[in-house]
C-alpha cells in the first residue's frame, strides 16, 4: 500500500521533512518491489519504503520518505493466533530503530500494514482481546518513543459499544487509515458522473465510519488500492487500458474533494509492487503517472503516458458549480435562490430542492411555448381569482412565492396532462365504478350541460360533475345559468341543471361516465408521476449536487403548497 505527497517548494518543513501544513499528504509505496520506483524518486512526493536501501536512494532523487512496516502480523500476532504480550513492546522498540535508520530521521512516520479483524463485533475471543491489547500496547510504544504511527485497517471498522471504546483509546497513539478498494469495472460502467459521485461516498464512509464515534479527523487517512491480481480490488481486467487511467483519475479527484470537505491528513496508495507474476502488469507503470499526473501535472506526462482514449478533463464528473447553482443537469440548473424561494412556500427545503429537479426533468421531456404558459396562467387566474391579475398577485405574495415558482408550477400542470393522456390504462370495471361511488358519496356534485363535450363528463356533453375531477367554478353557478369555464383541457360553456348535491344522491347510471373518467384520469396521474420519478432516477447519472445532496425522487409537490395554482379540471 503507499501514498503520495505533493509538497510545494514553499511547504513549511515538519517531521522528518514533510510538509506540516499541507492538507493532505499523498504517500506511495515505492521500495525495491515496485520495478519503476525512480517515477516516485522525485521533488513532491512521499514515497513509503520498507528497508535500507531504496528510502536513501529515492530522498537522493528528491522525494521525502515514510517508513513501511509490512508485517504487522509478526509483531503483534493475529485475532486467533496473538503473540505473547510480554514480546510486543520489545518488536515495537525493534521496528521503531529500524524505522529510524530507514527514515535518517528520529521521529519517524511509519505505516503499519495491517491490522486483522477490525470488523470483527464485541464480545471478542480471548484470543482476539489479547490480539487487540497487542495492538494497542504496539502502537503506544512507538509512539512513545516518539514515532507517528499510521495503522492500517483492511476491512469497515466495527465500532459500537465497547468495540467504539477501543478505537478512541487507540487513536490516542495511532492514525488509522482505512483501505478503500474499489473494483475498476464497477465504478467504470457507471460513468464519470455517477463513479466520481460513489467515489466519494465510499471515502466519506471510509473516514466518517471513525469520526462519527469521536475518533478525531486528525486521526484518520485513506489507502487507495490499485492492484491488477483479480479479487483484491482493483483493475479486476478492465479494458482497454485507457478506462483504467480514466477510473485512477476519477479516484485521484474523489479523494481530493473529500479531503477538502473533511481535512484529514494523508492519502496513501498501494498495490504497485511485484511479488508475483499475478501482480504484474505492463500498465502499472503508465497508470502510476496517471496517478502523479491527477495530482500534480509537474509529477508526470499523464496524458501522453496513458495514449489514445485517457480523457485528460479534470472536471467532469467534479463539484465544481457557476456561483449560485446547487445542482447541475444537462437540462438545466437548480439555482440556490431558487430552493430558497420555494422552501419559503414548502417550509422543507428537501421538498423544495425535489420538486425543483422534478420540474427540471419534466421540463426537458416535453417543452412549452410561453404562448401556452400565458394561457395556463389565464385559465388559473380566471377560475380561481375571477380573471383579476391583482388578486393573483396578492395570493402570491401572502404565500410568499415568486411569480417564477409560479410560472414553473403551472407549466409542468401544462406538461402532466399531456403526458398523462399517452398513458394507456385499463377502463374502469362495473364493480370499480359502484365503490367509487359509496366510497365518495359526500364529494359535492350537480347535474350540468358541457359544449364541447367535457373530458370531465366521460367526454359527454350531459353528466354528472364531482367534485375534485370537474373545475372548481362548476359548483358555484347559479341554477339554470350558463358559464364559460376555463380550464387545463380547454375552455367549455358549462350550463347547471340543478343544484349540488352528494355524489351519493345520483343515481349510478347518471353519475357512470364521469366517475369512469375520474377513475382513467387517476390511474393515468399515478401511471405520470411514477414515469416522472423513473426518469429522474435516470436523470440522477447525470447530476452533481453541492457536496452530492442530491434531491430525493418524487412527484410535482408544490400545488399542495400553492392549492390556488392548480390547473382546473
Amino acid at each position: 500500500m503507499a501514498a503520495v505527497a505533493v509538497a510545494p517548494e514553499h511547504a513549511e518543513a515538519g517531521e522528518c521533512g514533510l510538509p506540516s501544513k499541507q492538507r493532505p499528504l499523498w504517500i506511495d509505496f515505492a521500495d525495491g518491489n515496485v520495478p519503476y520506483w525512480p517515477m516516485f524518486a522525485r521533488p513532491g512526493v512521499i514515497a513509503a519504503a520498507a528497508n535500507f536501501i531504496y528510502p536513501a536512494r529515492l530522498r537522493e532523487m528528491g522525494a521525502k520518505t515514510v517508513y513501511w512496516e509490512m508485517n504487522l502480523r509478526q509483531r503483534v500476532g493475529t485475532p486467533t493466533a496473538p503473540l505473547r504480550p510480554e514480546l510486543v513492546e520489545d518488536w515495537a522498540d525493534r521496528v521503531f530503530y529500524r524505522a529510524v535508520a530507514s527514515t535518517n530521521c528520529a521521529r519517524p512516520w511509519m505505516a503499519l500494514n495491517e491490522m486483522w479483524g477490525s470488523n470483527l463485533p464485541p464480545p471478542w475471543s480471548p484470543t482476539n482481546a489479547q490480539y487487540r491489547a497487542n495492538v494497542l500496547s504496539f502502537v503506544r510504544r512507538l509512539s512513545a518513543l516518539g514515532a507517528r504511527p499510521y495503522l492500517l485497517l483492511s476491512t469497515r471498522p466495527f465500532t459500537d459499544g465497547e468495540a467504539g471504546a477501543w478505537w478512541r483509546q487507540t487513536a490516542l497513539y495511532t492514525t488509522f487509515v482505512r483501505e478503500v478498494y474499489v473494483p475498476a469495472p464497477l465504478f467504470h460502467r457507471q460513468g464519470p458522473i455517477l463513479a466520481s459521485r460513489n467515489l466519494r461516498r465510499v471515502f466519506r464512509s471510509g473516514i466518517t465510519d471513525l469520526t462519527e464515534i469521536g475518533v478525531p479527523i486528525e486521526k484518520t487517512g485513506l489507502i487507495l488500492g490499485f492492484h491488477t491480481n483479480p479479487g483484491t480490488g482493483g483493475r479486476e481486467g478492465l479494458k482497454p487500458a485507457s478506462a483504467w487511467f480514466n477510473h485512477i483519475k476519477l479516484q485521484v479527484l474523489a479523494a481530493r474533494q473529500v479531503s477538502r470537505e473533511l481535512p484529514f491528513r494523508t492519502i496513501w496508495s498501494w498495490g504497485w509492487g511485484e511479488w508475483a507474476p499475478s501482480d504484474r502488469d505492463p500498465d502499472k507503470p503508465a497508470a502510476a503517472c496517471v496517478w502523479l499526473w491527477t495530482r500534480n501535472p509537474t509529477l508526470c506526462n499523464g496524458p501522453a503516458v496513458a495514449g489514445p482514449g485517457f480523457d485528460e478533463s479534470l472536471t467532469v464528473g467534479q463539484l465544481r458549480f457557476p456561483p449560485g447553482v446547487q445542482c447541475k443537469t444537462p437540462w438545466g440548473n437548480v439555482s440556490s435562490s431558487a430552493v430558497a424561494a420555494a422552501t419559503r412556500v414548502t417550509r422543507d427545503r428537501e421538498v423544495a430542492l425535489s420538486s425543483l429537479f422534478a420540474h427540471v426533468v419534466l421540463k426537458a421531456q416535453l417543452p412549452i411555448t410561453r404562448k401556452e404558459l400565458r394561457a395556463a396562467q389565464r385559465t388559473v387566474i380566471a377560475s380561481r381569482f375571477g380573471g383579476s391579475t391583482a388578486a393573483f398577485r396578492k395570493a402570491l405574495a401572502r404565500a410568499g412565492a415568486t411569480r417564477g415558482l409560479a410560472q414553473s408550477i403551472v407549466s409542468d400542470q401544462v406538461r402532466q396532462v399531456r403526458i398523462a393522456r399517452r398513458f394507456a390504462v385499463p377502463r374502469p370495471s362495473g364493480p370499480q365504478i359502484a365503490d367509487f361511488r359509496r366510497a365518495a358519496s359526500s364529494k359535492r356534485a350537480r347535474l350540468v350541460e358541457a359544449r364541447p363535450a367535457a373530458p370531465w363528463l366521460g367526454r359527454q356533453r350531459r353528466g354528472v360533475a364531482i367534485e375534485g375531477s370537474a373545475p372548481g367554478q362548476v359548483f358555484a353557478i347559479r341554477a339554470g345559468r350558463t358559464v364559460e369555464v376555463e380550464t387545463g383541457t380547454g375552455t367549455y360553456k358549462v350550463r347547471a341543471l340543478g343544484a349540488t348535491s352528494p355524489l351519493g344522491t345520483f343515481p349510478l347510471d347518471q353519475a357512470r361516465s364521469a366517475i369512469g373518467a375520474t377513475l382513467i384520469k387517476s390511474a393515468r396521474d399515478q401511471r405520470f408521476d411514477r414515469w416522472l420519478m423513473n426518469k429522474q432516477i435516470s436523470a440522477h447519472s447525470y447530476t452533481t449536487c453541492r457536496a452530492d445532496r442530491l434531491p430525493a425522487v418524487g412527484t410535482l409537490e408544490l400545488t399542495d403548497s400553492l392549492p390556488f395554482l392548480a390547473l382546473p379540471g
